[in-house]
């Protein structure tokens, strides 16, 4: 594999296989940045690549890592250390969720989907914002989501997980405002992706009806980052809810989130 030459800008993608993180990759190989996409599958990582690279001249890196494991992500870390590859755009957005009752889940998934969600994203962000404020620019994107501004009975620990990040992220922006780093949180609303089956949402109300697709909301998390923005919610509905959910009494929150995520009659 040839040397990769750390010339043009490059972005460090986290859950680049598919869904969000996939779109993201096309967004950046078609702006001109090189790309480090980080995912477990190691085939799809390799004809995501080819792929890019036929359509555009950038240089593309894959590490196939599990990233819920924190060696893994420290594995990442002296990889681009060691070949000297500054990072100038980080994507956490690696991340999964999982339904159903809390006393009913599984406490090794959801183990797991707290260490991919937050401490990797976290460990990630503080190693590179380091980094690109002693450069004195770069910019990362953490993927957040809606469910960061509520409760969510029937994905308890997921929402819990997201308002971490919502929170982290507002917080860690206003601390670099003066340094040339920005922080942005995208928020997306339920999207057509990967992620409802791996959660087993598939039969809940909240994914039914006509959704985003993953590519509307990484375009929307792209221009938001370009700007500077530190919080994107993709989407009008979306933006509307966020309000009506700061106006209305939590317990008719936490009601009305769990008549959309319970599972649907037959």
């Amino acid at each position: 594999m040839p040397k990769f030459k750390n010339i043009k800008p490059t972005a460090l993608i986290t859950g680049a296989s598919s869904g969000i993180g996939l779109e993201f990759a096309k967004l950046f190989a078609a702006a001109g940045h090189d790309l480090i996409l980080v995912a477990r599958n190691e085939k799809t990582l390799n004809e995501l690549a080819s792929e890019l690279k036929k359509k555009n001249d950038v240089q593309i890196m894959i590490l196939a890592k599990d990233l819920s494991d924190l060696k893994s992500v420290e594995t990442v870390v002296k990889k681009l250390e060691t070949e000297k590859i500054s990072i100038d755009v980080l994507i956490n957005n690696a991340g999964f969720g999982d339904y159903g009752r809390f006393i009913k889940t599984n406490w090794e998934k959801e183990r797991q989907m707290m260490e991919l969600n937050m401490v990797t994203l976290t460990y990630l962000s503080k190693v590179f914002a380091q980094k690109m404020a002693k450069k004195g620019s770069g910019k990362i994107l953490n993927v957040a989501s809606m469910a960061g501004f509520q409760p969510g009975p029937l994905m308890a620990v997921y929402y819990a997980t997201k308002a971490y990040v919502l929170s982290f992220s507002e917080a860690v922006a206003y601390e670099l405002r003066n340094t040339g780093v920005t922080v942005t949180a995208l928020c997306p609303g339920p999207t057509a992706s990967g992620f409802q089956e791996a959660a087993a949402l598939n039969r809940s109300d909240l994914f039914s009806g006509k959704l985003p697709s993953s590519a509307e909301v990484a375009q929307a998390g792209y221009e938001g980052l370009m700007k500077g923005k530190t919080l994107v919610i993709p989407g009008f509905k979306n933006k509307l809810f966020i309000q009506l959910l700061r106006l209305a009494p939590r317990g008719l929150v936490r009601k009305v989130v769990y008549q959309m995520q319970k599972e649907r009659s037959s």
